[in-house]
């Protein structure tokens, strides 16, 4: 999946944001001059047994027993970044686009991202960034939101 494709397929408006190659959300919002907590950072999760991904402003981290108690589940564990290649092909190591819809995975985001008006978030890779409006975000991917990071 190319986020760029799917935004133009819904009609959405997003501007592409490059910028010099960072390995982490915070770094990016750093070198974007983008506030941490509008920048998201995905994680994948292995949720009793099935992937889930999990959305997080960049200035939080995911907390995995606030997760349990929102999902209702036994075991919550970070995924490996071994699986990445697997799961999201078509994105460069760790420049996951919270979209987990578009891998057939449940996406989970954390309440806190929604205070903003719009979200920025990786494009598959890790020297271009999405900017868009985060309630076209919510309709395009109906993520559960839940607190979920401290």
């Amino acid at each position: 999946m190319n986020v760029e494709s799917l935004l133009r397929s819904c009609g959405v408006d997003f501007d592409v944001l490059e910028h010099e190659t960072e390995y982490t959300a915070g770094r990016t919002a750093e070198s974007l001059h983008v506030p941490q907590g509008h920048f998201a950072k995905t994680v994948v999760l292995n949720v009793d047994g099935s992937r889930v991904l999990a959305v997080v402003p960049a200035s939080r981290f995911i907390d995995l027993e606030l997760v349990r108690r929102e999902l209702g589940a036994v075991n919550v564990q970070l995924v490996g970044e071994e699986e990445f290649r697997l799961l999201f092909p078509d994105c460069e190591l760790g420049a996951i686009p919270p979209f987990g819809s578009e891998y057939e995975l449940e996406t989970i985001v954390d309440d806190e991202l929604g205070l903003g008006e719009h979200i920025v978030f990786d494009g598959n890779s890790h020297r271009r960034a999405i900017y868009m409006r985060y309630r076209d975000f919510v309709r395009i991917e109906h993520p559960r939101m839940a607190h979920i990071a401290n």
